[in-house]
Formats: structure tokens, C-alpha cells, sequence
């Protein structure tokens, strides 16, 4: 009887490398792929950072197929550097452009890395029954329900489920995630044990581009220099242009000499505005939630439904309450038990019932 085998996203980082693993060692045929991404599109230096997207991808491939052939595995490359473009990049610029603040790696995880690097994969010969990551999170199946759950890692401190909260059943039923068991901590010592000091030492890679910051991604995109108002409607100032601005922002906005610390509290495109305030001006309790992805439910019913949102990934999820939008299809209107700071459109809301996501949803606006 042939064994079940598993495609392994191999990043050439400790995580990937240590679920290729553990898969082998619970007796699984095992195959690395990793998708090639960089295409030189961008004007980015090698400035030695790990990154999704820069001019270091190629030490990045070499690392995965190093560690390939030290576990004996066979390995592909999977070139998607045009998807990741037009998927990846040109949402992104489109999203900042529009006032928004989107989350590239939620978009990446749903669309190639879970979805389009596994179709072109098979369709190169690459053959495979399921596909695993690195990623801290937990898969289970609801027998009752019929559906596949989506579950934090048991490691807090690097649960990763926010990134994966777009992922649909198809998807779901797919994916192993061999560490969701396991701490950061443990995974260490697995890599140590194993010899491969060189990857607990190596820097995680943190970064969506290698570079300091996203303006290069705007380079030749044309964004106009406009007003920075306070509260009042009064200008208190000239912005460089909406790109360089997200709410919540204090650093660098451009605006010194003010009585108390200023935040970018709005961004209106339509008049090339930005709007500041100070913190408590931040503090929302409800926001308005679109293109929803339900997990473990249909959404919620006629009654509110009592959760835990999580507005972005370094956000400790808060109470709330969450019903449909009757003046919108899939959308829901969701109210906090306290306000929240700095809920910031183009971002992704997760809702947990513990350590099930339920479903997640773009946010469109915080209340005004």
C-alpha cells in the first residue's frame, strides 16, 4: 500500500524545516516545494533581510533545497512571480491607495500559497495527497458539522491563525500543520537535537518585502502631497502623500509642536486628506466587516453572537458581539464590550469562540 504524501512548503527556515521532520518520522512520503516569487520587478537592494519578496529569495531557495537533500527528499521550485504581482503586490498598492490598510500575508496565504502553488504544482507532475507548513495552528475535523476547523497553536506567543483565517474547507481539508501541537520553544530544541544549529541561530523572516519600509512599492506611482486636519477641519499641516499614512500612525506624520501627541485617526482619498487627532480620538467600539470567510459556522443568525475579535495580528482579541449587516450581503456589523484602538479599514477582523476561528472578514470602517 502506498504511502500518503505530503507537500511540504519549505522556506529554508527552522519551522518548515523542522515539519518536514516530523512528517518523516511518522512515516510519511515527504516532497519540499517553495514558490518563487522575486522577479526583480521592484528596485529592491540585497540588504541581507529575510524576506517574502526581495533579491534574497535565491539564498532563501538554496537553504530549502540544502535541507531538502540533508532529509533525502525530493524538491521543486515553483515560479509564481506573476501572480504574486498581480494577487500580492498590485493589491496592496491598489488597497494603500484607497485610504486602506491591507495584510499581505493574509492575502498570500489564501490565494498562492494554500491555493495556486499547490494547482501548479500538480499540474507540473509534482503528485502529493495532502500539503503541510510550518505554521503554528491546528486543523480538526467536526464530525457533527462536516467541516474542517481552524484552531490557534497551542504556543500563544506564535500562534499564527489570524494569518490563515481566509483559508476555505477545500483548503482546509488539505492542510497539515505538524508544529500546532508543539511551542517555538520545543521546536528549537527538535532543530538542535537534529543538528541544525544553523537554523535556530538563522533570523526569522519578519518582513513582506526585503526593505525598510513599503515605499519603494510606490515608486512610480504618482501620490499627491494634500492637507493634514485636526478634529476641528483645521490644517495644521502637509502630508506627503496618503501612501505614507496609516491610522493609528504617530511616528513620522509630520506635525510637531502639537500641545499633546497626534495620531492619523482618518484618510480620505477623496479629498486627499489626512485627518489626526489625539489617542482617545482612536477609540472605536463597533466597525463594519465585509467579504467574510465563515470556518466553523454559516455566520451568525438572527440573535447577536457573542465572540472574540482580534483586529489585527498583534491584537489581544476582545469581546464583541457581531450580527448581519441588513444594508449589506456578507457583511456584518460588529460592537465591542470596550473600545478598541486604532481599528484600521483594509485589515483583517478574526472572530474566535477560544481557540476556534469562526471566521474573519475585511474591515471596512470603524464607526466615525
Amino acid at each position: 500500500m502506498a504511502r500518503t504524501r505530503i507537500a511540504v512548503g519549505l522556506s529554508g527556515g527552522i519551522d518548515s524545516s523542522v515539519a518536514a521532520h516530523l512528517l518523516l518520522k511518522q512515516g510519511f512520503d515527504v516532497v519540499g516545494i517553495t514558490m518563487q516569487i522575486w522577479d526583480g520587478a521592484l528596485p529592491l537592494k540585497d540588504i541581507g533581510m529575510s524576506a517574502c519578496y526581495g533579491p534574497g529569495e535565491g539564498r532563501d531557495i538554496a537553504a530549502a533545497k540544502e535541507h531538502a537533500e540533508r532529509l533525502g527528499i525530493p524538491y521543486h521550485v515553483i515560479p509564481l512571480s506573476s501572480e504574486f504581482r498581480t494577487e500580492v503586490l498590485d493589491y496592496f498598492r491598489q488597497e494603500y491607495l484607497s485610504g486602506r490598510t491591507p495584510n499581505p500575508c493574509v492575502r498570500c496565504n489564501a490565494s498562492l500559497k494554500f491555493g495556486l502553488m499547490l494547482e501548479r504544482a500538480k499540474k507540473s507532475g509534482i503528485q502529493f495527497d495532502r500539503f503541510a507548513t510550518g505554521h503554528y495552528a491546528r486543523i480538526m475535523y467536526d464530525v457533527a458539522q462536516s467541516r474542517f476547523l481552524l484552531l490557534k497553536g497551542v504556543d500563544s506567543a506564535k500562534d499564527q491563525s489570524y494569518f490563515l483565517s481566509r483559508l476555505n474547507q477545500d483548503q482546509l481539508q488539505m492542510v497539515m500543520f505538524p508544529l500546532g501541537e508543539k511551542t517555538k520553544d520545543e521546536v528549537r530544541k527538535l532543530a538542535d537535537e537534529c543538528g541544525w544549529k544553523h537554523l535556530v541561530d538563522k533570523p526569522e523572516s519578519q518582513n513582506f518585502i526585503e526593505a525598510k519600509d513599503y515605499s519603494v512599492i510606490f515608486k512610480e506611482t504618482p501620490s499627491a502631497t494634500g492637507p493634514i486636519l485636526d478634529m476641528q477641519g483645521k490644517k495644521i499641516g502637509e502630508h506627503r502623500g496618503i501612501i505614507h499614512y496609516t491610522v493609528g500612525q504617530r511616528k513620522g506624520v509630520g506635525i510637531a509642536g502639537q500641545e499633546k501627541p497626534m495620531f492619523v485617526v482618518r484618510i480620505d482619498t477623496c479629498r486627499n486628506t489626512v485627518i489626526v487627532g489625539p489617542k482617545e480620538e482612536l477609540m472605536k467600539a463597533e466597525l463594519k466587516a465585509v467579504n467574510l470567510n465563515w470556518i466553523s459556522i454559516d455566520g451568525p443568525g438572527e440573535t447577536p453572537l457573542k465572540v472574540k475579535a482580534r483586529i489585527r495580528q498583534q491584537h489581544k482579541e476582545a469581546p464583541a458581539e457581531i450580527r448581519m449587516d441588513p444594508s449589506q450581503q456578507n457583511s456584518v456589523l460588529v460592537r465591542f464590550a470596550d473600545p478598541q484602538m486604532a481599528i484600521t479599514p483594509g485589515q483583517i477582523v478574526v472572530f474566535y469562540d477560544g481557540d476556534t476561528v469562526l471566521g474573519s472578514g475585511v474591515i471596512e470602517i470603524p464607526a466615525l
